[in-house]
């Protein structure tokens, strides 16, 4: 288990940032100066240009993707297909039953795709760490998003940007021959869970699950949080990111999993605890006498770690264990809604 996660010293480049900015929220607060601050894509320095680093880099299979938006912008991403000859080219890869009784073409479309959608600090780069436990434990198909404005991706980064670049990462999935026949989760962090949640609330038939850290209600209201003096003055951040309100769009039948740092720093528990909440009534059917849940319809888990501050819930004992189990148990159609407290 050890070696599949991922150490602080190689995940701080990308996380350096989230702590930088979202600490200086209330400076970005200035309406036509918020964008610069929200999304920090030149920092760490290098993060614009020679610092991003490449899965083959950690011995990991890639294809450079280039994705063409709806309004022209060329991100510049990478996907990690499957291959069954990674159980005897790489040792930490876990064997898959009956593998070997699969031609190539099978095996990519047999595996679940995640698509990882980065905190706001940093690049897509930074995060190959994380996708090498996704691809080698579990044997995931692997989308690695660079945001407009990121990484070597063109463009400025918005939150109507970045849901263009996310809905465009989708639809290359869909329209994948191989790709489109495969579950589709979706792993966002911080600012990628609401990357995650807007995109999935558009698009609730595409989307099998949803892996949330670390991300809030919306942006304004994480002000009056981050920043108290600077609350009376939230009305003026535009980027909204309203998450809690586009959660009732995903279906109760697609599965959840919340993964919360209790000493989170930036993001208070608070966020995710009210998200958790919104999630767990997605079922919720009015009748005469009240409400009533709909039996068997809610999917979805939400877990806290004691000790996880807003950069380091992933690298949390049980975090990585949490969410195979999650991807392993996609296929079982029993419900399941429960909450953990590590």
């Amino acid at each position: 288990m050890a070696g599949f996660l991922p150490s602080l010293e190689t995940f701080a480049k990308g996380t350096l940032a989230t702590a930088a900015t979202l600490s200086t929220v209330g400076a970005g607060l200035l309406y036509y100066g918020q964008n610069y601050l929200i999304y920090p894509s030149a920092f760490p320095p290098g993060s614009r240009t020679e610092d991003v680093p490449v899965p083959s880099a950690y011995n990991l299979p890639y294809e450079d993707l280039e994705l063409k938006t709806s309004d022209g912008i060329t991100l510049r991403c990478y996907m990690l297909p499957q291959s069954k000859q990674l159980s005897k080219t790489h040792t930490a890869a876990t064997p898959v039953p009956g593998e070997d009784d699969q031609s190539e073409d099978e095996f990519i479309t047999s595996r679940p795709t995640v698509v990882m959608f980065h905190g706001n600090g940093g690049n897509h780069g930074h995060r190959i760490p994380l996708a090498k436990v996704f691809y080698l434990r579990m044997r995931c198909n692997v989308l690695m998003v660079s945001y407009r404005g990121y990484g070597l991706s063109e463009g400025s980064p918005s939150e109507k940007g970045l849901q263009i670049d996310a809905q465009t990462a989708l639809d290359y999935l869909t329209s994948n021959p191989y790709f489109s026949k495969t579950p589709i989760i979706l792993y966002g962090q911080s600012i990628g869970g609401a990357v995650s949640i807007d995109l999935a609330s558009r698009n609730p038939s595409k989307i099998a699950a949803l892996i949330l850290e670390n991300t809030f209600t919306s942006l304004p209201s994480l002000v009056p949080h981050a920043l108290p003096l600077l609350g009376p003055f939230s009305f003026l951040c535009h980027q909204k990111w309203d998450s809690a309100s586009k959660v009732p769009l995903i279906p109760a039948t697609t599965p959840i999993l919340m993964l919360s740092g209790v000493a989170d720093e930036l993001v208070p528990k608070e966020h995710m605890r009210a998200l958790w909440e919104v999630v767990a009534r997605r079922g919720e059917t009015k009748t005469a006498g009240g409400v009533e849940f709909s039996k068997g319809l809610e999917r979805a888990k939400y877990m806290e770690f004691e000790l996880g501050g807003h950069n380091d819930t992933c690298v949390q004992p049980g975090y990585w264990t949490a969410v195979a189990d999650f991807v392993a148990e996609l296929g079982d159609k029993q419900p399941e809604q429960s909450e953990t407290k590590l």
